[in-house]
Protein backbone atom coordinates (compact mmCIF):
# COMPACT_ATOMS: atom_id res chain seq x y z
CA UNK A 1 0.00 0.00 0.00
CA UNK A 2 1.30 3.43 -0.98
CA UNK A 3 1.05 6.55 1.16
CA UNK A 4 -0.79 9.51 -0.31
CA UNK A 5 1.39 11.92 1.68
CA UNK A 6 2.79 14.58 -0.63
CA UNK A 7 0.88 13.24 -3.63
CA UNK A 8 -0.69 15.82 -5.93
CA UNK A 9 -4.26 14.73 -6.52
CA UNK A 10 -6.50 16.40 -9.08
CA UNK A 11 -10.18 15.81 -8.37
CA UNK A 12 -12.66 16.17 -11.21
CA UNK A 13 -16.30 16.53 -10.19
CA UNK A 14 -19.19 15.99 -12.60
CA UNK A 15 -22.92 16.61 -12.45
CA UNK A 16 -24.04 13.51 -10.62
CA UNK A 17 -26.18 13.66 -7.50
CA UNK A 18 -23.19 12.10 -5.71
CA UNK A 19 -21.22 15.35 -6.19
CA UNK A 20 -21.72 16.08 -2.49
CA UNK A 21 -19.57 13.03 -1.69
CA UNK A 22 -16.62 14.70 -3.43
CA UNK A 23 -16.47 17.12 -0.48
CA UNK A 24 -15.86 14.21 1.89
CA UNK A 25 -13.31 12.80 -0.55
CA UNK A 26 -11.38 16.08 -0.52
CA UNK A 27 -11.36 16.01 3.29
CA UNK A 28 -10.01 12.45 3.40
CA UNK A 29 -7.33 13.20 0.81
CA UNK A 30 -6.22 16.22 2.84
CA UNK A 31 -6.18 14.06 6.00
CA UNK A 32 -3.95 11.62 4.09
CA UNK A 33 -1.63 14.63 3.55
CA UNK A 34 -2.21 14.83 -0.20
CA UNK A 35 -2.31 18.15 -2.01
CA UNK A 36 -5.67 18.51 -3.75
CA UNK A 37 -6.85 20.68 -6.59
CA UNK A 38 -10.33 20.54 -8.08
CA UNK A 39 -11.90 20.98 -11.48
CA UNK A 40 -15.68 20.84 -11.79
CA UNK A 41 -18.20 20.87 -14.59
CA UNK A 42 -20.91 23.51 -14.67
CA UNK A 43 -23.51 20.87 -13.81
CA UNK A 44 -21.46 19.81 -10.76
CA UNK A 45 -21.59 23.42 -9.60
CA UNK A 46 -25.38 23.29 -9.79
CA UNK A 47 -25.17 20.67 -7.04
CA UNK A 48 -22.25 21.90 -4.89
CA UNK A 49 -21.00 25.48 -4.74
CA UNK A 50 -17.54 26.26 -6.06
CA UNK A 51 -16.51 28.00 -2.85
CA UNK A 52 -16.90 24.65 -1.08
CA UNK A 53 -14.35 22.98 -3.35
CA UNK A 54 -11.92 25.89 -3.00
CA UNK A 55 -12.25 26.05 0.76
CA UNK A 56 -11.88 22.32 1.36
CA UNK A 57 -8.97 21.86 -1.06
CA UNK A 58 -7.29 25.13 -0.07
CA UNK A 59 -6.81 25.81 -3.80
CA UNK A 60 -8.65 27.74 -6.46
CA UNK A 61 -11.36 25.78 -8.27
CA UNK A 62 -11.09 25.47 -12.03
CA UNK A 63 -14.47 25.34 -13.72
CA UNK A 64 -13.85 26.91 -17.08
CA UNK A 65 -11.07 27.50 -19.52
CA UNK A 66 -9.92 30.96 -18.54
CA UNK A 67 -8.55 32.33 -21.77
CA UNK A 68 -8.13 35.86 -20.43
CA UNK A 69 -5.76 35.23 -17.55
CA UNK A 70 -4.47 31.69 -17.92
CA UNK A 71 -5.34 30.13 -21.25
CA UNK A 72 -3.38 26.97 -20.54
CA UNK A 73 -4.65 26.19 -17.02
CA UNK A 74 -5.88 22.80 -18.25
CA UNK A 75 -2.37 21.87 -19.43
CA UNK A 76 -0.80 23.09 -16.20
CA UNK A 77 -3.17 20.96 -14.10
CA UNK A 78 -2.68 17.92 -16.32
CA UNK A 79 1.08 18.17 -15.83
CA UNK A 80 0.90 19.03 -12.11
CA UNK A 81 -0.99 15.97 -10.90
CA UNK A 82 0.40 12.64 -9.70
CA UNK A 83 -3.10 11.22 -10.14
CA UNK A 84 -6.46 12.42 -11.39
CA UNK A 85 -9.73 11.14 -9.93
CA UNK A 86 -13.10 11.84 -11.50
CA UNK A 87 -15.56 11.34 -8.65
CA UNK A 88 -18.41 11.25 -9.24
CA UNK A 89 -18.11 10.28 -12.88
CA UNK A 90 -21.46 10.63 -14.63
CA UNK A 91 -22.44 8.58 -17.66
CA UNK A 92 -22.18 11.81 -19.66
CA UNK A 93 -18.60 12.53 -18.58
CA UNK A 94 -17.54 8.94 -19.17
CA UNK A 95 -19.02 9.07 -22.69
CA UNK A 96 -17.29 12.36 -23.46
CA UNK A 97 -13.91 11.15 -22.21
CA UNK A 98 -14.20 7.83 -24.02
CA UNK A 99 -14.85 9.66 -27.27
CA UNK A 100 -12.48 12.60 -26.84
CA UNK A 101 -15.19 15.25 -26.62
CA UNK A 102 -13.56 18.33 -25.13
CA UNK A 103 -16.35 20.75 -24.23
CA UNK A 104 -15.43 21.67 -20.65
CA UNK A 105 -12.45 22.47 -18.47
CA UNK A 106 -12.71 19.00 -16.94
CA UNK A 107 -12.49 17.27 -20.31
CA UNK A 108 -9.61 19.53 -21.37
CA UNK A 109 -7.72 18.66 -18.18
CA UNK A 110 -8.47 14.95 -18.64
CA UNK A 111 -7.18 15.01 -22.22
CA UNK A 112 -4.06 16.87 -21.04
CA UNK A 113 -3.33 14.61 -18.05
CA UNK A 114 -0.02 12.77 -18.05
CA UNK A 115 -0.79 10.95 -14.80
CA UNK A 116 -2.90 7.88 -13.99
CA UNK A 117 -6.62 8.64 -14.18
CA UNK A 118 -9.18 6.99 -11.90
CA UNK A 119 -12.94 7.04 -12.49
CA UNK A 120 -15.55 6.56 -9.75
CA UNK A 121 -18.77 6.10 -11.74
CA UNK A 122 -22.06 7.26 -10.31
CA UNK A 123 -25.37 6.79 -12.09
CA UNK A 124 -28.68 5.03 -11.95
CA UNK A 125 -28.96 1.27 -12.35
CA UNK A 126 -30.26 1.30 -15.94
CA UNK A 127 -27.63 3.82 -17.04
CA UNK A 128 -24.87 1.72 -15.46
CA UNK A 129 -26.14 -1.43 -17.20
CA UNK A 130 -26.65 0.20 -20.61
CA UNK A 131 -24.43 -1.26 -23.37
CA UNK A 132 -23.25 2.24 -24.36
CA UNK A 133 -21.96 2.87 -20.84
CA UNK A 134 -20.26 -0.53 -20.75
CA UNK A 135 -18.63 0.22 -24.11
CA UNK A 136 -17.44 3.63 -22.90
CA UNK A 137 -16.01 2.12 -19.71
CA UNK A 138 -14.18 -0.47 -21.83
CA UNK A 139 -12.73 2.34 -23.98
CA UNK A 140 -11.46 4.17 -20.91
CA UNK A 141 -9.78 0.98 -19.74
CA UNK A 142 -8.03 0.64 -23.11
CA UNK A 143 -6.69 4.16 -22.53
CA UNK A 144 -5.11 2.78 -19.32
CA UNK A 145 -7.63 4.51 -17.05
CA UNK A 146 -8.61 2.75 -13.82
CA UNK A 147 -12.27 2.21 -12.95
CA UNK A 148 -13.14 2.19 -9.27
CA UNK A 149 -15.89 -0.41 -8.75
CA UNK A 150 -19.37 0.99 -8.22
CA UNK A 151 -21.31 0.30 -5.09
CA UNK A 152 -24.62 -1.46 -4.82
CA UNK A 153 -27.63 -0.29 -2.84
CA UNK A 154 -30.33 2.33 -2.89
CA UNK A 155 -29.86 4.85 -5.68
CA UNK A 156 -31.11 8.44 -5.86
CA UNK A 157 -34.04 7.25 -8.01
CA UNK A 158 -35.16 4.87 -5.28
CA UNK A 159 -34.13 1.81 -7.29
CA UNK A 160 -31.86 -0.76 -5.68
CA UNK A 161 -28.83 -2.02 -7.57
CA UNK A 162 -25.39 -1.16 -8.93
CA UNK A 163 -24.40 2.34 -9.90
CA UNK A 164 -23.66 4.10 -6.61
CA UNK A 165 -20.37 5.94 -6.40
CA UNK A 166 -17.92 3.96 -4.29
CA UNK A 167 -17.71 5.05 -0.68
CA UNK A 168 -14.97 7.58 0.05
CA UNK A 169 -12.94 5.11 2.12
CA UNK A 170 -13.05 2.60 -0.75
CA UNK A 171 -11.85 5.26 -3.20
CA UNK A 172 -8.95 6.16 -0.89
CA UNK A 173 -7.98 2.50 -0.53
CA UNK A 174 -8.22 1.94 -4.29
CA UNK A 175 -5.85 4.87 -4.82
CA UNK A 176 -3.41 3.62 -2.21
CA UNK A 177 -3.15 0.26 -3.95
CA UNK A 178 -3.13 1.56 -7.54
CA UNK A 179 -1.36 4.93 -7.62
CA UNK A 180 2.16 4.92 -8.98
Amino acid sequence: MISLEGKKILLGVTGSIAAYKSCFLIRELIRAKAEVRCVATKSALDLVGGITFSTLSKNELVSDLNFENNWNNHVDLGLWADAMIIAPASANSIAKAANGICDSALMAVYLSAKCPVFWAPSMDLDMWNHPATKSNIDKLITYENKIIPVGEGELASGLIGKGRMAEVIDIIEFLRYNIL
